[in-house]
């Protein structure tokens, strides 16, 4: 079964409906399951609250949550040793670094040209 980490620019993509967001949406249909960290449900409910648009828990329905219970300093580490990221590209590339000890078992998806480069420098596919 095959799996991706789903990083919130896409599903905000999707959910505005920007150009594009079909052919995500296929995408994400080809994968068994969806993770992301949580972090994803504020960013997107902060971007549709932008643009006005209510929040609907469709939006998150595939995706499965990655907690953790530790600080991800030791994933952070690696990956800025790969290349710099915004806080936020960070924290979403080490949750799924923490998840995926190897990264080539899982995708990595994500609208940010930066983050797919280093994801994809760490061995996710992408």
């Amino acid at each position: 079964m095959s799996a991706a980490y789903v990083d919130s620019s896409v599903l905000v993509a999707i959910a505005l409906g920007e150009v594009g967001s079909e052919a995500l949406s296929q995408r994400l249909a080809g994968f068994g399951r969806l993770y992301s960290s949580n972090l994803l449900e504020a960013e997107l409910r902060s971007a549709l609250a932008r643009e006005d648009v209510p929040f609907s828990p469709r939006h998150v329905v595939q995706v499965r949550w990655i907690w953790t219970d530790r600080p991800l300093g030791p994933e952070m580490d690696t990956i800025l040793e790969v290349g710099y990221l915004k806080g936020a590209d960070l924290w979403h590339l080490a949750a799924a670094l923490s998840f995926a000890p190897d990264p080539r078992e899982m995708a990595f998806v994500t609208l940010d040209q930066r983050q797919r480069s280093v994801a994809a420098e760490l061995g996710f596919r992408v």
